[in-house]
């Protein structure tokens, strides 16, 4: 994850803790160390343990308007989903809500909706 985004994430997160204190459904929301730099040992290690190339960032496993829960994809600038993750998404739109977010709080704004009704 670049770094950036990585900052995006962490601010993200930083507000979930907060509101998890008075609504525990926040508790529940977490990331998915999917990327980043790892040595070839680690890397081997993980696709054995089954990472997979693709996944989104952050899961909501919370039903809500039908579906069973909502992925989103922290991306900054200009960035676009890779083909993995299209692959992931494909398929799975019957059942999840999918939202691309280019900062913290356009997630939190997407997380406020899904969890308000």
């Amino acid at each position: 994850m670049k770094q950036i985004e990585s900052q995006q994430q962490k601010a993200l997160f930083k507000w979930i803790r907060i509101k998890q204190v008075r609504d525990s459904r926040y508790s529940k929301i977490f990331a998915i160390p999917n990327g980043g730099k790892r040595d070839t040992r680690t890397a081997v290690n993980l696709k054995l343990e089954g990472v997979l190339s693709g996944v989104w960032d952050i899961f909501i496993p919370i039903p809500n308007h039908g579906l069973g829960g909502l992925w989103i994809e922290m991306k900054v600038n200009k960035n676009k989903l890779t083909d993995n993750q299209k692959k992931f998404k494909d398929g799975l739109e019957a059942f999840y809500m999918f939202e691309v977010c280019y900062n913290w709080i356009a997630a939190k704004k997407i997380i406020e909706l899904w969890l308000k009704s």
